[in-house]
């Protein structure tokens, strides 16, 4: 598990302002547009409110997306315990990058320490995932394809537009081969594995595809069935669309008026840079990539720098506070989980997917399963 030392938090509070104070202030100087952050004083507070507010929505639905996948039938978690867990893991993406991997690593402890197995929190954790970064490719896909076309306004260059679509295309390819993945696929590789030690690497690594294949179709099953996936297809496109209010109001903030497409499309372009493995929380790395996209886009240098800093600390920075008082909230949670009784033991069942239960195998009979 992760841990919020003081050294750490140090570390990267150094690494921090030396990468903001390059992208926002020496950068503009060396490029001619020193006046660019002394703007900052013309951001109208009312847009920065509306901005503040997008954000509080943007966490809100993230929080109830996680209950929807993983905090509601399957581990009875209270509303409190999730916030705590996901806001816990803000902290953590604070102190590691590379796609929020800090914060999968306490979600994954804290799940663990509910009391729920290696194999259902892997699946689980899948799902999750999956079913956030779903809008992401198909929101570059749609808007990619309307701004190529001009059915929305804005710049339709084939580097911002038909490029992204088809990278994105490629990756929901990906994601439907990882779908048909068989649940029984140790079984069908095992006539290829001879010896005792080969069988043992063949279940082992086995156990990879065949995971991220429930994983993905428990995803899909929430997209299919309304009635039990509604809150979790809402608090994922709730989160994105608050997130992209967030921007758009930052915009707004210095009188900007940027056409939607051209947020949405720009938004998502930029957040790609949050893969870069050496910032932390993607700083600087998702700034840049965000600047770099809107001056693309066509708009004013000088608007651009500082709407990106507004944007990132409504959206990145405020939530760190609360974030870390979570984190220890939430350790003292796990205490109490050891001493009063773990969630997992409230009631539900971690098997209610849409597929025969792990350790069960059809018997030839429709809906009817037996054990091993």
């Amino acid at each position: 598990m992760p841990l919020l030392t003081t050294r750490r938090l140090l570390q990267t509070v150094v690494v921090v302002l030396v990468l903001l104070g390059s992208i926002y202030f020496l950068f503009p100087r060396l490029v001619g547009l020193s006046g660019a952050m002394s703007r900052l004083g013309d951001a109208e507070p009312v847009w920065i409110g509306v901005a503040i507010g997008f954000n509080i929505v943007a966490y809100a639905t993230y929080v109830a997306l996680f209950k929807a996948v993983v905090g509601g039938d399957a581990l009875r978690l209270r509303w409190l315990e999730t916030y705590e867990i996901n806001m816990a893991g803000v902290a953590a993406t604070l102190l590691f990058s590379a796609g929020g991997a800090g914060g999968i690593a306490v979600t994954y402890w804290a799940l663990r320490k509910a009391g729920m197995r290696r194999r259902d929190v892997a699946r689980r954790m899948v799902a999750f995932v999956t079913l956030h970064y779903a809008f992401y490719p198909l929101a570059l896909i749609v808007f990619g394809v309307l701004l190529r076309t001009g059915v929305l306004n804005g710049n339709h260059s084939v580097e911002l537009t038909v490029i992204p679509a088809a990278v994105a295309g490629l990756l929901l390819v990906i994601g439907v081969l990882i779908a048909l993945i068989p649940p029984d696929v140790e079984q069908r590789l095992g006539p290829f594995a001879h010896g005792a030690k080969a069988k043992s690497v063949l279940h082992t690594a086995a156990k990879v595809p065949a995971t991220l294949g429930e994983g993905f179709r428990f995803a899909v099953s929430l997209f299919a069935h309304p009635s039990k996936g509604g809150l979790a297809v809402l608090g994922a496109a709730g989160f994105w669309a608050a997130s992209i209010g967030v921007l758009w109001a930052s915009f707004h903030a210095f009188g900007v008026r940027v056409p939607l497409a051209v947020v949405v499309q720009g938004f998502f372009l930029g957040m790609v840079a949050n893969l870069f493995p050496l910032a932390p929380a993607g700083v600087g790395a998702v700034d840049a990539g965000m600047i770099g996209a809107f001056v693309l886009f066509g708009l004013p240098e000088e608007a651009v720098f500082p709407a990106i800093l507004i944007y990132r600390l409504v959206a990145f920075w405020m939530p760190i506070p609360p974030g870390i008082v979570a984190f220890f909230q939430l350790r003292k949670t796990v205490q109490r989980w050891e001493t009063e009784g773990l969630p997992i033991d409230r009631g539900g069942s971690v098997e209610s997917d849409l597929e025969p239960p792990v350790g069960l195998i059809a018997n030839g009979q429709q809906g009817q399963y037996y054990k091993k």
